[in-house]
């Protein structure tokens, strides 16, 4: 994984830049070789060995460190717009204004999460444009690395999509994308669908490489199931989620072996250097700070509270300390430091198998296998500690959905924004977040991030959303 990971730091891609050229007087124009540690992009897609270095940018670097950043904020924005984290420091008032669902059309944290997210789809864009037209890769380099592409341009238009709403569809040419007006949101989840079903088509099973860091088939397939879930497709999402539990390449550990980088449970997770979470400094204090001082994020207390009785996800996955009130830790990752000659062993789980169960048993509930949806949901439960659900929690859709959304609150907590995006899907987040936040909450604003204005003044072709 250390190979992997200097890989994506030092052989990063120039993508999409045309040489430079400086012209003085008449004297001759000069060109400007491209920085040491970058490709010329007319090249970069010529041989396997290049053409694999642009594509690995794309998981933790993009062009300007883009994916580092891009996860945090995609999970800490979700979580505090939601019910989910509070933010304990005063040092980002913008934070604060995202917790209350009070955000300024010039939030730089907006702004950045928006400019992350493009500079992501600029390096995925320009290696689908580059291996698609390269004469020279073997197939399957090129199948393994444009099934990667797609799947990233998907995986990134998934966030802006249920941040933003419509989106510009961008391409691999800045000056092209500079003035695209913003596509429907039917039109960007039209292309989400699409791309990973070439993706699927384009990835092997196996997985290139050790630790399941690397994007395959069955990623696809995960990513793809969520996707049709949110689209109400139901049958479509119950397929593929199949898919990805029949496979045989994935089991449920044990809560204290879900976040480590060997699970059996993961589907994808991204690689870091040293073997500590993206998230874990923001979920938790540093090994010689007091033990009473909060990290910047913590659980609310009305999710800690959710938890039934004997659940070892709470056991294992929270932790809490007192700081004149009770806080709650999220302790998912527990690795706060590690060096080189001391690795850790997690890195940032973004694919994990209890939620394909939980999507498949949400799928079957709304198309009437009330019994197939109660099975899947005890899977989870039952790893959790907890018997099986009652009578009545399987009698009805209704109330089965309502078990379902219950687990998934209380299983993918402080992952990804999951509890932000189900209270949007399912239409729940006024009735929740008004109560929540009865001063702050607006109903037709806070259900959506604001486009920055920023790229509104850049790009006049941009509307905003409502209410802003």
């Amino acid at each position: 994984m250390k190979n992997l990971y200097n890989k994506i730091k030092f052989l990063t891609i120039g993508v999409a830049l045309p040489s430079i050229f400086l012209t003085t007087g008449c004297k001759k124009a000069v060109e400007l070789a491209p920085p040491q540690n970058k490709i010329e992009a007319s090249t970069a897609y010529l041989t396997d060995g290049t053409a694999t270095a642009a594509v690995l940018a794309l998981y933790n670097y993009g062009i300007f460190g883009s994916m580092g950043t891009l996860q945090q904020a995609i999970t800490f924005y979700g979580g505090v717009s939601s019910d989910e984290l509070h933010y304990n420091l005063t040092s980002s008032p913008e934070i604060n204004e995202i917790e209350n669902n009070l955000i300024s059309i010039g939030s730089n944290a907006i702004a950045n999460l928006w400019a992350n997210a493009y500079s992501e789809l600029l390096v995925a864009n320009s290696a689908i444009t580059g291996i698609t037209q390269s004469p020279s890769l073997t197939s399957a380099v090129r199948s393994q690395l444009l099934g990667e592409a797609k799947f990233f341009r998907a995986w990134v238009n998934f966030y802006l999509v249920n941040y933003y709403g419509g989106v510009p569809l961008v391409g691999a040419i800045p000056l092209e994308n500079a003035y695209l007006p913003r596509a429907s949101a039917d039109a960007v989840w039209t292309s989400i669908i699409a791309d990973l079903r070439d993706a699927q088509g384009l990835l092997p099973v196996t997985y290139v490489g050790a630790q399941k860091s690397r994007v395959n088939q069955l990623a696809a397939t995960a990513l793809l199931a969520r996707v049709y879930l949110y689209r109400k497709d139901y049958a479509n999402a119950e397929a593929q989620a199949t898919q990805v539990i029949n496979s045989g390449t994935y089991t449920l550990p044990t809560t204290s072996n879900v976040f480590i980088n060997s699970s059996t449970e993961t589907i994808l997770q991204f690689a870091t250097p040293l073997g500590t979470s993206a998230f874990v400094q923001s979920y938790r204090n540093g090994p010689n700070a007091p033990a009473t001082t909060p990290p910047s994020y913590t659980l609310t207390s009305n999710i800690a509270n959710s938890f039934e009785a004997n659940d070892n996800r709470k056991t294992n996955w929270v932790d809490s300390a007192v700081s004149g009130n009770k806080f709650y830790r999220i302790n998912k990752y527990k690795i706060y430091t590690a060096t080189t000659a001391n690795l850790g062993n997690e890195f940032n789980v973004v694919l994990r198998l209890a939620e394909q169960y939980l999507i498949r048993a949400e799928a079957r509930a709304l198309t009437g296998n009330l019994s197939g949806a109660a099975a899947d949901v005890n899977v989870i439960r039952n790893r959790a500690g907890l018997g099986n659900l009652t009578a009545t929690n399987s009698a009805s859709a209704t109330a089965l959905t309502g078990a379902i959304a219950q687990e998934r609150k209380v299983e993918l907590f402080g992952e990804y924004g999951h509890r932000w995006f189900d209270l949007l899907r399912t239409g729940q987040a006024n009735a929740v977040l008004s109560r929540l936040k009865p001063n702050t909450w607006n109903a037709t604003r806070s259900v959506l991030f604001p486009i920055p204005d920023q790229q509104r003044q850049l790009n006049t072709s941009l509307t905003q959303n409502p209410g802003y």
